[in-house]
């Protein structure tokens, strides 16, 4: 990183252990052809592998002096630079560009992780794969299971639309500032069409979040204004039940109920995955 001072505004921490980075490159596998995104490219740790597989990749840097550094050092050719904040990007949109499945693979700012992961959601039928750095915590809640103290509103909102797994332990010291806190690399692979039940979008995101945003209580109290007991019942589910003991799938018969209710039914219908 000589030559460079890493900023806290940014959460910059920069891979340099060649022993993770060709593990974590042999993980994403990239092939020539394929459309791979890089989130926060740095100093360019996976860049340049991902390159030397892949013949070309785009990458997007929200430092406009790391940014520098990388056009300098990669050629056009091989390098198609996006400067700017990837969570204010237009993912849709860069997803329509081109027909070729996303590869997005990236070390994630920590203060932006949760909310760049639900900002993919949409794209999700257009990626073949994700694969991200991220605090361990986060990486914990994504794959963690009904009944745990990690099993949330992340877990389920995620679980519901991509197989997630946890593939390698990262230590602080491979970093450059060192963090605070463990990493992990963490692949999400969209479920096929075929697999995900029609839900509406909104209801489903609608019980989640009511669901989780009460823990302490049960579903008859958290979900009061939306699903009656009779209601919850209706879906096999027991309203004396906390949300963290469900699977997924119980909250999309939840959703499914919410959104066949006469009053305000949704009448956008998305695809989303069911339990895992």
């Amino acid at each position: 990183m000589k030559g460079h001072r890493a900023r806290r505004r940014f959460s910059q921490n920069f891979l340099h252990d060649a022993h993770y980075i060709e593990r974590i490159v042999a993980a994403i596998a990239p092939q020539p052809g394929e459309r791979i995104v890089e989130i926060g490219p740095g100093l360019g740790a996976l860049t340049e592998p991902l390159i030397a597989r892949a013949a070309a990749i785009t990458a997007v840097e929200i430092d406009r002096d790391l940014a520098a550094r990388l056009r300098d050092r990669f050629p056009a050719g091989q390098l198609v630079l996006v400067e700017g904040d990837a969570l204010a990007l237009d993912w849709p949109a860069l997803a329509a560009a081109d027909l070729r499945p996303l590869r997005i693979v990236g070390n994630l700012p920590y203060h932006i992780s949760t909310p760049l992961l639900f900002a993919l959601l949409p794209i999700a039928a257009q990626v073949r794969d994700q694969h991200f750095m991220l605090q361990k915590e986060v990486v914990d809640r994504m794959v963690a299971a009904p009944g745990g103290r990690d099993y949330g509103r992340l877990s389920v909102m995620l679980q519901f639309r991509y197989r997630v797994t946890r593939l390698l332990a990262v230590p602080a010291g491979a970093f450059s500032p060192a963090p605070q806190v463990s990493s992990a690399i963490v692949r999400l692979v969209p479920r096929p069409t075929a697999e995900l039940p029609a839900v509406g979008a909104d209801r489903f995101a609608q019980v989640v979040t009511a669901a989780f945003g009460k823990r302490r209580k049960t579903l008859r109290n958290a979900l009061a204004g939306l699903l009656d007991e009779a209601a919850i019942r209706a879906c096999s589910v027991d309203p004396g039940a906390r949300a963290e003991t469900l699977p997924v799938a119980a909250f999309v018969a939840l959703a499914q109920r919410l959104s066949a209710a006469p009053a305000g039914a949704s009448g956008i219908v998305v695809h989303l995955a069911g339990s895992r």
